[in-house]
């Protein structure tokens, strides 16, 4: 991150920020600050109001109450054009007549900026990308990833102070969105610029983002860096939309914990261990049985049925042994052990658990709908 000082204007600020399509309140009251020179994060399941809040600050999309101020400067109601920012969308949006330089140097063109300087400027920006030797090509002849960094190029050669990114690896296959989270993160570092990068992908926010903000709702549930969103969830939908659902509350915590709130464990904090196995006093243990098992190759996932009520996932790491060796673990009975200073006792009980099977597979708010504001003067 760039910042230097608490004291600092923030490259974005919101201020009570509310989006209503009709009677549906998309946004509802979000307050947010993002650093200058910060990769940012807005992490939640479809419909959750993290695109919309991004389309606002592009200024795609006005809001019904609330201020943006993008430098310190109130741009809330201003068109894209006036905004010193730019969006990276998930479908490339890139002309397919035109040829990669063609594509990069387009915005330069609107901007009235002669043409060996936007030939600079968009070859440079095609370096960055390691993607210089391709700007004779057209979109066609580059692959997924190839044409996801020319839309990235295409959005760092006019310099703006704030890169919006919309859901921009979700139509790359994994091995290939991986790789691109590397060098996406590579990429703002060298850049210096301001990220702020949507996604419903946990392992996405988590692996690349300074910090991150749980939207769901509509709302912010949390905002912290990856390790305090994971390790210290602050609502119980945090706790289970971020990493695996563990969490034991009602009659469950108050039989294996001895108290009547709400806890989460994370898997890889968990051990399994049979009868007789040695417990320290350091440690926590709640016996149980195998539901389910789970075999992805490094690990094996256990669901655990427990003796007190609900259920907890373990993860073990599969250094040693065969894959039917875990697998003959279904239906036995189990002791699961991990340390107290492991388990985190989630102090808001005010919004639900929603397991990724149960989210909202229909478009809502957070689609492309709503007001539209004119990309060009005069347009």
């Amino acid at each position: 991150m760039a910042i230097d000082s608490a004291d600092a204007t923030p490259a974005v600020r919101i201020i009570g920020l509310r989006k209503e399509f009709g009677e549906v309140v998309a946004v509802d009251g979000v307050d947010l600050e993002i650093a200058d020179g910060e990769f940012f994060a807005m992490l939640g399941p479809s419909g959750s109001g993290k695109t919309t809040i991004l389309r606002m600050i592009a200024g795609f999309e006005l809001p019904t109450a609330g201020v943006i101020e993008l430098a310190g400067q109130d741009m809330s109601r201003k068109a894209p054009f006036e905004r010193n920012v730019n969006t990276v969308f998930q479908d490339y949006a890139l002309f397919p007549h035109m040829s990669i330089q063609e594509n990069v140097e387009y915005g330069l063109k609107v901007k009235k900026v002669g043409k060996a300087d936007r030939r600079r400027r968009a070859g440079e920006a095609l370096e960055r990308v390691r993607l210089g030797e391709y700007g004779e090509r057209k979109p066609s002849q580059l692959s997924g990833g190839q044409r996801q960094r020319v839309a990235l190029a295409r959005a760092l050669v006019n310099e703006p102070a704030v890169l919006l990114l919309d859901e921009p690896l979700g139509a790359l296959d994994l091995k290939l969105r991986e790789q691109m989270q590397v060098e996406l993160k590579e990429i703002q570092r060298a850049v210096g610029i301001t990220f702020i990068f949507v996604t419903h992908d946990q392992e996405e926010a988590l692996t690349m983002s300074d910090r991150i903000a749980v939207v769901n709702n509509g709302r912010i549930e949390q905002v912290g860096t990856a390790a305090e969103v994971y390790e210290r969830p602050s609502t119980p939908f945090v706790a289970g939309f971020v990493g695996t659902s563990n969490l034991l509350r009602d009659q469950a915590a108050l039989d294996v914990i001895g108290e009547d709130a709400v806890f989460s464990v994370r898997p890889e904090k968990i051990r399994l261990c049979t009868d007789g196995d040695p417990v320290s006093s350091t440690e926590r243990s709640a016996p149980g049985t195998v539901r389910e098992v789970v075999y992805v190759g490094s690990v094996t996932r256990f669901v655990v049925a427990l003796r007190a009520g609900g259920e907890l996932v373990a993860l073990q790491q599969n250094a040693t042994g065969r894959s039917a060796d875990v697998l003959e673990m279904r239906g036995r009975d189990v002791l699961l052990v991990w340390d107290r200073t492991d388990e985190f006792r989630v102090p808001d009980l005010s919004s639900d658990v929603v397991a990724p099977e149960d989210l909202p597979d229909e478009p809502t708010p957070d689609t492309d709908v709503g007001v539209r504001v004119e990309l060009e003067p005069g347009g």
